[in-house]
């Protein structure tokens, strides 16, 4: 296949954008006579225009601007020459059917290689029972090498091309990939783009003194630079190290938004972003189809603002994924960004980050189980939930993360509720520190100076479970329910479908002690996991109920898709919701309280007939009203 000539209906940019003409040209001097170069070509003019305007609006007032373009996509169809045939196959495939991860036959699994299986070969071995379980998607916890023991559970990546001896190599990562993929499961890993650890060599080059590598990271010789921006920054890990910014041993300062050992990267230099999207595709080469874009808010730093959810960081997103759709174009994102839910939306597009955690609806979930009240969660779903056409949320109920109490004060006002008191009560009560609470969580980051701090705890814990409480179980499976069932990509934190429980030996690990949120990653449990198949026990129970919902979910057409409407009961403590399909509706009604709840048969007119409730498969007629046991949820099926 020759390449054609450029014209303006061939090209992915305008006809007076002649620098766009310029890398073209460049380019097809470069690699016009390849073999690979017709697919890449087709690409490259379908998207340069746009990767061209998101980096022109970082990097445009250089004079090397159009040098640094020609240069990254030379990388980029290096890249592409290096990507293997069932992967440029693959590419086709997803360009093809571009909505595949709307299907509501998708289920997510998260887990750390070590703790679930060991090393690469281990997760291999569990391929039989994630199909049991129904994934189609797996997230493993970063796997690369980090310093040891303060890793930032694999978050401070000091090699993005090796891995952790201790799991397995480079090469073992590749097979894993590929037999997940030859049995319908995706595999997920993180891109860590803010920062590297302080052992990675860019940063070791820094520390050197080479010129090059300096730019790298933001280096200051004293406080004066620090002190200007910390006026405006706010601290994530005050108990790690207090502001952004930690003293090196020859007396230099370097930002570090979170830990010491984390450097944040310079994107203001373009050769960072250049380096960063080296290592994208090198990992999008493994066989990964899906990025959790890592610390999205923070990636872009100017002087006197916050330095989060900057509009420059959108433009690198953007920009990303330009190149993304250009060399690897079946790798899609996801954004992690635990910030204001009108932040959060912000980083959602085709264009930028095809996913995203919804961190808000997660804590809005336990926000509703701690008061019994429906409300926020609600009015959430009312107002928060739909996202625009080729997005999805992945609706999770915990993660390896602490549970930060992300509702926008605004929105507790409707139902006036002062935001800063209630986040103080939604910490005592899942901590133990309220009467008759059923949570058993743990404090990360306290910080009485502000009166802020976040939740540590597994799922089963935070729902009573470890203290014994007789509604653990139905809680578990009721917040499990609303992620399966309110629109996008549940996903379950690997050990949550056998209850696990909080394992405080966390605390005689050194690299581990302060650090809390080990306590909600335990290893896997093999007594739970045996048990699984014992309906008389609680892991049998929860992995019973929970692989029921699976399977209604995959076989309930209704579910595809994330939209949903809200839908009031008019019950305090009833949740409730509505989804369309094409030729009929599903009515999700929970119960978020110990009692008995009733929704009134004035609420439910609109139903014709009597239906029926698929979770219980029970008919249920709307006539006499509809009664829910404690933690109960029902699908209602309803004819369109």
């Amino acid at each position: 296949m020759a390449s054609q000539a450029i014209t303006p209906a061939s090209k992915g940019w305008h006809t007076s954008d002649k620098q766009c003409g310029r890398v073209w040209k460049a380019l097809q001097a470069l690699h016009g006579k390849h073999a690979q170069w017709p697919e890449f070509d087709a690409r490259v003019r379908a998207h340069l225009g746009v990767l061209r305007g998101e980096l022109a609006a970082l990097y445009g007032q250089r004079d090397d601007f159009e040098t640094f373009l020609i240069e990254l996509l030379d990388a980029a169809f290096g890249s592409w020459v290096e990507r293997p045939a069932d992967l440029k196959a693959l590419d086709r495939q997803r360009e093809a059917e571009p909505h595949w991860f709307e299907s509501q036959k998708m289920l997510g699994g998260v887990c750390y290689v070590d703790l679930f299986a060991g090393t690469f070969t281990g997760v291999e071995a569990q391929i039989p029972y994630f199909k049991e379980l129904g994934l189609t998607y797996l997230h493993l916890m970063p796997p690369f090498l980090c310093p040891e023991p303060h890793s930032d559970g694999g978050y401070a990546v000091s090699s993005y091309r090796q891995t952790k001896p201790s799991l397995g190599r480079i090469a073992d990562l590749r097979r894993l990939a590929e037999q997940l993929r030859k049995e319908g499961i995706s595999l997920v890993l993180d891109f860590v783009f803010n920062h590297t650890s302080d052992e990675h060599e860019w940063a070791q080059g820094a520390l050197g003194g080479d010129p090059h590598y300096q730019d790298f990271f933001y280096i200051f010789p004293d406080r004066k630079q620090p002190d200007a921006y910390e006026l405006t920054l706010r601290e994530i890990f005050p108990d790690e190290h207090p502001g952004a910014f930690s003293q090196l041993a020859d007396g230099r300062w370097v930002w570090t938004t979170f830990h010491s050992y984390q450097w944040d990267l310079n994107y203001s230099n373009p050769a960072v972003f250049q380096a960063m999207a080296g290592e994208m595709l090198f990992i999008a080469n493994l066989g990964v189809e899906f990025l959790r874009m890592d610390a999205v808010a923070f990636i872009w730093k100017q002087l006197g603002t916050s330095c989060e959810n900057l509009p420059q960081a959108h433009n690198l997103l953007r920009a990303y994924n330009a190149l993304a759709r250009i060399a690897a174009p079946s790798l899609l994102f996801k954004s992690e960004a635990i910030v204001h839910p009108d932040d959060v939306v912000s980083y959602i597009s085709p264009a930028e980050c095809q996913l995203s955690y919804n961190p808000l609806q997660m804590a809005l979930l336990w926000n509703t189980l701690a008061t019994r009240e429906v409300n926020l969660l609600q009015q959430a779903l009312e107002q928060r939930h739909n996202l625009p056409a080729g997005t999805a949320w992945v609706n999770y109920v915990r993660s390896h993360d602490d549970i930060g109490w992300t509702f926008a004060d605004e929105d507790a006002v409707h139902f006036g509720i002062n935001g800063f008191n209630h986040r103080q009560f939604l910490n005592r009560f899942y901590v133990n520190r309220f009467a008759g609470s059923f949570a058993r969580g743990v404090p990360f980051q306290d910080n009485p100076v502000i009166g802020d701090c976040r939740i540590s705890g597994t799922a089963a814990s935070l729902c009573g479970l470890e203290q014994g409480d007789p509604h653990a179980v139905a809680r578990l499976l009721l917040l499990y329910s609303v992620a399966l069932s309110s629109g996008g990509i549940p996903l379950i934190y690997l050990g949550d479908e056998i209850g696990a429980l909080n394992d405080a030996s966390y605390v005689n690990d050194p690299g581990k002690a302060g650090d809390s949120r080990w306590v909600h990653r335990p290893a896997r449990n093999e007594a739970r996991y045996a048990q699984r198949q014992d309906p008389t026990t609680d892991a049998g129970r929860i992995h019973a109920g929970l692989r029921r919902l699976i399977a209604l979910r995959k076989h309930l057409p209704v579910l595809q898709g994330g939209r949903l409407t809200a839908f009031w009961t008019h019950n305090p403590s009833v949740l409730g919701y509505l989804r369309q399909g094409d030729s009929s509706r599903l009515l999700v009604l929970g119960n978020f309280s110990e009692f008995e709840q009733y929704v009134a048969a004035s609420v439910l007119a609109g139903i014709p007939g009597t239906t029926v409730d698929f979770v219980g498969n029970t008919a249920v007629d709307p006539r006499q009203g509809v009664r829910l046991a404690p933690y109960q949820m029902l699908w209602l099926g309803i004819p369109a």
